[in-house]
């Protein structure tokens, strides 16, 4: 038997672990994870803070199995590179022939007065970065009147707008000149400002916070780097985050930003590997699951001595949870030359009406896109994008049919999706595996999420599988009897 050590029980080291033993008749595999908790979909987070997802909808650990033991509550504190063992927080050692790092990343504080104490962040103070933060930052809203969100990328403005939601004033603060940076332009950062003012949240862009004043020990207002001060509750950190590094800098791994790993994964090391956020790949980090989820598949094929499946390729689709505001962002998109001789740009905006739409054109395929406000017309541009299908010989007609409601449709209705057609774009799930599942018997939406792991990353595509669950044709039984016939169903004639 090879044994296998994962550090991390995430969403991608949850993801490697199962499917290592399910490819790998030889594997052992044993998983350390830090959380009191198994595996759960982070990306959702937000949705709990905003009250659209329940915590217990967020599981993503599979079934036992036999060769996989999963230790919660349990962090790894040391690796002995020499011997082949990792020791953890409990005096517990284990041995292995593998090693794979699946720490992820922390929450970055920013160095504000009075945030912190020995005991760690004030009353009030928060970061988003697991369920006990979501579920820390629900419990303190529920007596709390305002907030402060520090950080404007798309963590930042789904909490602001979750937090709104619960009936808190609302003020993003955001460093940068404008916000969501690195997915919006100017154009569009100026309608998602107004688009947030109209569910009430203030934001302000080109500003930090240099300290926090408390009262009998508790958050009592958030002081600005100019010297204002506004009263506050409650105040959210979502600054980005950093590579969780620590073990393998104490293993004495070669580490940069995070931990260096060749196209292979592997770190100078060649028994140890590290995969998703904290490691640091050639090629850069993306910060999206979808990314770890494939270096979790091509470890896998390449730990159990089997050929890389060959699946579809990963995208750069962002779409913000936001409640009530729409927002999708895909390849070149943000701040990006529009004269680039590569490239026709074509905008349309409405800030009355919150919407900004910009497409991207490269020959006769659609090389990015950026919409706000329309959901359906994201959708339309998202599934264009994924599916690299061929634009319309007008591109400005991209965003004129959809606004006038006739372009959405053909990219939502299932029964006009291809099987070769992407539905989840997180996990590379197409339309033909989840009508394979439905066929096979699985019967409902969670049925085929745990069979083909659809809609278990942003969760966006959760409409469409459960429209493809129910209107994929379930092929007869020729075992069954059929001397009788069926009984019709009534129909209601209408005079």
């Amino acid at each position: 038997m090879t044994r296998v050590v994962v550090v991390g029980h995430g969403m991608v080291g949850s993801r490697l672990a199962e499917d290592l033993v399910a490819a790998d008749p030889a594997a052992e595999v044993t998983v350390l994870g830090r959380e009191p908790v198994p595996a759960y979909n982070r990306v959702l987070l937000s949705g709990v803070v905003a009250g659209t997802t329940a915590p217990d909808l967020l599981a993503l650990a599979g079934p036992p199995h036999p060769r996989l033991r999963v230790l919660t509550g349990v962090a790894a504190t040391d690796v002995d590179r020499a011997g082949r063992l990792v020791t953890d927080d409990r005096g517990g050692h284990h041995p292995y022939d593998r090693l794979v790092l699946a720490t992820g990343s922390a929450a970055r504080v920013p160095a504000i007065q009075g945030v912190a104490d020995d005991r760690g962040l004030v009353p009030g103070v928060f970061v988003l970065k697991d369920l006990a933060d979501a579920t820390g930052i629900v419990a303190a809203a529920a007596g709390a009147r305002r907030a402060v969100v520090l950080g404007a990328g798309v963590l930042g403005v789904e909490v602001a707008t979750g937090l709104a939601a619960r009936g808190l004033a609302v003020r993003v603060v955001h460093l940068g000149e404008r916000l969501m940076d690195r997915q919006l332009g100017w154009e569009a950062s100026q309608v998602a400002v107004a688009s947030l003012r109209r569910l009430g949240i203030a934001a302000h862009t080109g500003a930090s916070v240099a300290g926090v004043v408390t009262h009998r020990g508790r958050l009592s207002a958030v002081r600005f780097s100019d010297g204002l001060e506004a009263a506050a509750d409650l105040f959210v950190m979502c600054t980005g985050t950093v590579p969780e590094t620590v073990l393998a800098r104490r293993a004495g791994l070669a580490c940069d930003r995070g931990v260096l790993v060749g196209e292979d994964l592997a770190t100078d090391d060649p028994h140890v590997f590290a995969v998703g956020d904290c490691a640091q790949p050639p090629a850069g980090a993306t910060g999206l699951v979808a990314q770890g989820w494939e270096q979790a598949r091509h470890l896998v094929a390449m730990l159990s001595a089997r050929d890389s499946v060959a699946g579809m390729p990963t995208h750069d689709v962002v779409r913000v949870k936001a409640s009530g505001l729409s927002v999708v962002s895909m390849g070149v998109s943000g701040d990006f030359d529009r004269e680039d001789p590569r490239y026709r740009v074509l905008s349309l905006k409405d800030p009355e009406r919150g919407r900004f739409v910009e497409v991207v054109v490269a020959g006769s395929r659609l090389a990015g896109a950026t919409c706000l406000g329309d959901a359906e017309v994201g959708a339309t541009l998202s599934a264009l994008y994924t599916r690299a299908t061929t634009v319309p010989d007008d591109p400005a007609m991209l965003m004129v049919r959809a606004l006038a409601g006739g372009g959405a449709a053909p990219a939502r209705e299932p029964a006009d999706l291809a099987d070769a057609d992407r539905v989840c774009t997180c996990n590379s799930v197409s339309a033909g595996a989840v009508r394979a599942a439905v066929r096979s018997g699985c019967a409902s939406a969670a049925e085929v999420s745990a069979a083909t792991r659809a809609s278990t990353g942003c969760g966006d595509c959760r409409s469409v599988v459960e429209a493809l669950v129910a209107t994929t044709a379930i092929p007869a039984d020729p075992t069954a009897d059929h001397e009788e016939p069926p009984v019709p169903d009534l129909v209601r004639s209408e005079s």
